[in-house]
């Protein structure tokens, strides 16, 4: 029995003796995982471009006919907001990208904000900005080609870009999260200082 007993004794503080190393090696292994896992989170928002890409060159389709480019609009800060009729999230977003952001900087000859309404049609898209009580401009995107120049086939639609004046993208937003849209309203102010 008593050899039994060291025995014992003698794995225990073997054990002992691996164990701080186990356990750090255990401790460096979880960080890792999170944080891998962090970054693939952050990153898995549906986006084909990230911050401090040039914004792509897509066509601007206004209600009224007219076409522009996004370059047309270099010198300015511009919010790019991704959005469609069916879309409960973009539908609870917009009155306060209304209320505070166009109605802040409407007037500033330095921002442009651009509503995208993705795949739908002239009629669908003035319905919409009308029962939202929206005033920036809500414009076109019938095939999503704006959209997919951007986001991946199949990625959700609520999607905000800022750009900055050089068309650097500056931030991107996915889904109304209030802290996110805060943030955002931040990032504009300070773009426009």
């Amino acid at each position: 029995m008593l050899v039994v007993k060291q025995i014992l004794t003698s794995q225990r503080k073997q054990m002992i003796k691996i164990h701080p190393n186990m356990k750090n090696l255990l401790l460096l292994v979880t960080f890792i995982s999170l944080c891998t896992g962090l970054k693939a989170q952050s990153d898995d928002r549906g986006y084909l471009v990230k911050t401090g890409d040039m914004a792509p060159d897509i066509e601007i389709r206004y209600t009224d006919g007219t076409i522009k480019k996004l370059s047309d609009f270099r010198g300015k800060v511009v919010m790019l907001q991704f959005t469609a009729s069916w879309c409960g999230v973009c539908r609870k977003e917009m009155p306060f990208i209304e209320k505070d952001i166009w109605q802040k900087h409407k007037n500033n000859p330095h921002f442009a904000l651009i509503g995208i309404d993705l795949k739908e049609n002239r009629e669908k898209t003035i319905k919409f900005a009308q029962d939202l009580k929206i005033t920036y401009p809500l414009t076109l995107d019938p095939e999503g080609k704006s959209f997919y120049s951007f986001a991946e086939k199949n990625a959700g639609v609520t999607r905000n870009i800022i750009i900055d004046k050089n068309g650097k993208i500056v931030y991107l937003t996915r889904l109304y999260e209030p802290e996110e849209f805060q943030q955002m309203v931040q990032v504009i102010d300070q773009l426009l200082k």
